[in-house]
């Protein structure tokens, strides 16, 4: 067992170098941690065994439930399907509101399950109206190994590949797995920096990249959670429905209502009219905005 409870996996990690007296630095993220023997990553799930980068949770699934496809939200992508969504553990964001820390900051419960049996039992869900698997519940990039093996085997059997991600990932890695899937919704934060930098540990203009490139080769969808005080003010909005609308307005951006929870318990839930106004200043560039969550 590992130092948070998990069973340990030798799994070789992609995306990473070698580095004096056994460390290693892992280039799946943009944190780029340099990471001692024994030790792990910021996401919790790379762990450096013996000078080498081994994945813990390649295999382990946390959550995994057959999901309407307008719940990741995808609304312009195979609209009225179904799609079997997956999740484990880790992440690389420590968001002090996260809606799924669970699973994401906690210990949960894994099992496992191979590549191969998780694309027939996606297969086997055909009949009730799925289309493939969407990687998603907690931050599907840090589970890279798991879901680039996955999202190669689905796509050699006809199924659809949705990645739900905080877009905090390294361009290599990024452009390897991109050919596989169909569709995507990457969740913008903010687009403050010190937001990205305070809130959630991360950096915006490496999400921006992300989703440039994700914009030109796959379906894209855009979330935003609006937080009372933090994130919701109107000329915010107004510029990242901007430089959206740069890449294309066709870009549909969801509006999402917060609730309190994890670390941050005194903001009370979004009203419905900060919501509205957020949507009316997004339509002022962009033909798709939704308000979700309500």
């Amino acid at each position: 067992m590992n130092r948070d409870g998990f069973a340990e996996s030798m799994e070789p990690a992609k995306f990473f170098n070698k580095l004096g007296d056994s460390k290693v630095q892992c280039f799946l993220c943009p944190h780029n941690c340099v990471i001692s023997p024994g030790g792990i990553g910021i996401c919790r799930v790379r762990k450096n065994i013996n000078g080498n980068l081994c994945s813990l949770n390649y295999g382990k699934i946390t959550s995994m439930a057959l999901d309407p496809i307008e719940k990741k939200p995808l609304y312009r992508f195979r609209n009225g399907s179904q799609i079997l969504s997956v999740g484990t553990f880790g992440c690389n964001f420590n968001c002090s509101y996260c809606q799924n820390w669970a699973i994401a900051h906690a210990n949960p419960k894994t099992y496992d399950m191979e590549p191969k049996q998780l694309v027939d039992r996606a297969l086997e869900l055909r009949s009730g109206g799925n289309i493939g698997i969407a990687y998603t519940y907690n931050e599907p990039s840090i589970w890279y190994e798991f879901v680039y093996d996955t999202t190669v085997m689905a796509k050699e059997v006809g199924l659809s590949n949705v990645l739900v991600t905080n877009g905090f990932i390294e361009i290599e890695p990024f452009k390897k797995l991109l050919p596989y899937i169909d569709a995507i919704n990457i969740d913008i934060k903010s687009y403050d920096k010190l937001f990205y930098t305070d809130i959630c540990g991360g950096e915006l203009e490496k999400v921006k990249k992300i989703v440039e490139i994700a914009a030109k080769d796959c379906h894209l969808e855009v979330t935003t959670l609006i937080i009372p005080t933090l994130n919701d003010k109107p000329d915010e909005i107004f510029e990242m429905s901007k430089w959206l609308s740069s890449i294309s307005r066709k870009i549909p951006l969801h509006i999402t209502r917060f609730f309190p929870g994890y670390k941050m318990m005194d903001i009370l839930p979004t009203p419905k009219d900060i919501l509205i106004r957020a949507q009316r200043e997004a339509l002022k560039h962009l033909d798709y905005v939704y308000i979700g969550n309500v």
